[in-house]
């Protein structure tokens, strides 16, 4: 029986070093350390001398070759960017083909994803591998802390997602390099327990961004714990006499809390003062809230504390007047009715 946490250990992953994402990228697709940044800067330099070499046709004493030569280079940079051409020329060295996914051409050929072998992603200077390996594929972004696992049924969506996100996809076409994990995740299917994070990511932060396919419950279950015990915070802040400013600060950010999905089971009272209405459905508890402007919040506050008012009034005992002016006056209307009488 093969262990299923060395099954995921045999997946190369290059973790992310500076903005040598190319690099990374080309190597998790790879599954090897196949390329380094003095490899795929020989074959920017290669074309950027190709490039020139056409300019150069056009006459070298002309304004557009001038302009060219002033021109940084378009394939690299000093912060260790490579362009798609860099790319694109590494793959060829191993027979592989990049074919623009939301292309037309594609696109009338209706093939579902998870009958390709591997996409390239590239949103601005970033670039990440999502690749099948086995018969599981896994998005091998060099931003998380390892593999992540993709089932078949996510994989359309997670692509749909990063195109609306910006991303530019790209389908690998050819014969890949023979590999371990491909042999033993052939042989039997991995489960992964726990999603990767997103490296240099806080413990407590769920959100995996723009590269992550998903998170688990158990993420889930944490922060809301740390949020409810924020908004009782903040609950309590409010109730302090304080400054106006510094009271709208408290409230509003005690309804983003709530809304973040914080549920208080000992906080009706203080609820009611941010607008904040309870309800109980079959599946639990939840707490719903409505963006308010600072006049709205002043105002909710203000009913709230003249409620309080009204409320204690009847508790509160006549007392008798003792204003001195007041039986000074009564002691001069007695002496005028008895002078009178």
């Amino acid at each position: 029986m093969f262990d299923r946490k060395l099954n995921m250990d045999s997946i190369f992953h290059e973790k992310q070093e500076g903005s040598l994402c190319a690099q990374h990228c080309l190597n998790n697709l790879l599954q090897g350390e196949y390329f380094t940044p003095v490899d795929l800067s020989s074959i920017a330099h290669q074309l950027d001398e190709e490039e020139r070499m056409r300019m150069a046709e056009g006459g070298m004493a002309s304004e557009e070759y001038r302009t060219f030569l002033q021109q940084p280079s378009g394939n690299m940079d000093d912060s260790g960017f490579f362009s798609i051409q860099v790319i694109s020329n590494a793959l060829r060295v191993w027979g592989l083909e990049l074919i623009l996914f939301n292309s037309p051409e594609y696109q009338r050929l209706m093939i579902n994803p998870i009958n390709e072998k591997a996409f390239i992603c590239n949103y601005k200077e970033h670039w990440f591998t999502i690749r099948k390996l086995g018969q599981q594929w896994f998005n091998l972004n060099s931003l998380l802390t390892g593999p992540e696992l993709i089932s078949d049924t996510y994989l359309a969506l997670f692509l749909a997602q990063l195109q609306q996100e910006g991303y530019s996809i790209f389908v690998i076409r050819g014969n890949l390099p023979e590999c371990e994990a491909e042999q033993i995740l052939g042989i039997m299917r991995v489960h992964q327990q726990q999603r990767p994070r997103l490296i240099g990511e806080d413990e407590a932060q769920t959100s995996m961004g723009r590269t992550s396919a998903s998170q688990t419950q158990t993420d889930v279950g944490f922060v809301v714990e740390d949020e409810d015990e924020e908004l009782k915070r903040a609950l309590a802040l409010s109730r302090q006499d304080m400054d106006v400013e510094d009271e709208e600060a408290d409230v509003r950010r005690a309804i983003q809390l709530s809304m973040q999905g914080a549920v208080m089971s000992n906080s009706s009272s203080e609820c009611e003062v941010l607008g904040v209405k309870s309800s109980s459905t079959e599946e639990g508890q939840k707490v719903q809230s409505e963006t308010l402007t600072a006049e709205e919040l002043r105002k909710r506050r203000q009913a709230y504390f003249e409620r309080q008012q009204q409320q204690a009034q009847p508790n509160i005992p006549q007392q008798p007047d003792t204003n001195p002016g007041s039986a000074n006056t009564g002691s001069e209307e007695d002496q005028q009715q008895e002078s009178s009488q």
